[in-house]
This record gives C-alpha cells, sequence and structure tokens, in this order.
C-alpha cells in the first residue's frame, strides 16, 4: 500500500511539472515529462513496482549471504581452482602437441602428406617410369617428344604460359 502512494505521489508531481514546462509553451518536452511522469503509477497499477522491491529484497539477502557464509567462499575457491586446472592443461597441452607429433611422425604413424619429410619439393603423385610415353592430347602442344623421364616436373605448363607472354610482348 505504502508504495502505490509513493508512486502515486511521484506521478502528480511529476505531471504538476508537465504542466509548468506546457504553461511556458514548451508543449514538446511537457510532454516527455508527462510520459515520464505516468510510468510510477503504471508500475503501481500492474504489480512491477512490488515485484521490483521483492527483487532489490532478495538480491540484498543473496548479496549478504554471499559476504558472510563461508561455504560460498569456499565454492568460489573450488571453481578458481578448477579455472586454474583447465588453463594449465591447455599450456601442457600445447607445448607437448608438437613433440608428439614429431614423436608420431619418426614412428610412421602419422598420415604421409603432399611433401615427404626430406624432400625438396612437392610430390606430385607416382611418377610415370621411363620410356613411358604421355598421352596423345599432351605431347603435340609444345612440341617435345612424347617420352619423358622419371616423373612430371610441371614446367612444360610454364613454358606454354611464357611463350604466351613472349608473344604479346609481355
Amino acid at each position: 500500500m505504502l508504495t502505490t502512494t509513493v508512486c502515486v505521489a511521484l506521478s502528480a508531481a511529476g505531471l504538476a511539472v508537465a504542466l509548468l514546462t506546457a504553461y511556458r509553451k514548451r508543449f514538446l518536452a511537457a510532454t516527455r515529462i508527462a510520459a515520464l511522469a505516468l510510468i510510477p503509477v503504471g508500475l503501481a497499477m500492474a504489480g512491477l513496482a512490488d515485484l521490483a522491491g521483492d527483487v532489490a529484497a532478495a538480491t540484498a539477502d543473496w548479496a549478504a549471504g554471499l559476504v558472510l557464509k563461508p561455504s560460498v567462499w569456499a565454492g568460489f575457491a573450488v571453481l578458481a581452482v578448477s579455472a586454474v586446472l583447465l588453463v594449465v592443461t591447455r599450456i601442457v597441452g600445447r607445448r607437448r602437441g608438437s613433440s608428439r607429433a614429431e614423436r608420431r611422425a619418426a614412428s610412421g604413424g602419422e598420415r604421409r602428406g603432399a611433401v615427404a619429410p626430406g624432400a625438396s619439393t612437392p610430390s606430385l603423385g607416382p611418377g610415370r617410369p621411363p620410356g613411358r610415353e604421355e598421352p596423345s592430347g599432351k605431347s603435340g602442344k609444345s612440341g617435345k617428344s612424347g617420352k619423358r623421364g622419371g616423373g612430371d616436373t610441371g614446367l612444360e605448363d610454364f613454358e606454354d604460359i611464357e611463350a604466351i607472354l613472349k608473344k604479346h610482348g609481355i
């Protein structure tokens, strides 16, 4: 009951200020003040003012319990230990990760990538055995013979591109 009385009094005071503002011919400001003045009585009529009081009281009880109970502080200590353990395991895992990968590579347990560990150029897959002819579509392109050495080096494509660039004067 007291909350409703306070809210009505606040709204009445706000509406009085709005009337004085309107008397000075500042109607836009008076309308804003009137809108704000109606908020407390609206909250009281909807029951939200009592709810806000209950929330404030519950928050105060929680804060008092937080400060005064040792079990709450012990709970925060357990949470802190948990966070520290998670951070430490991440750091140790990152440091061990590189040595573990190196051990797997040395033992052959890791899948081979495109580049062999000691290779200077990337592997382009299995090469053709010496003396084997290239498919007919590629042999007439650059005027080279159809026979190749151990594997395709990829230089044939670059020679074609270089010839086109020279043709255009680039």
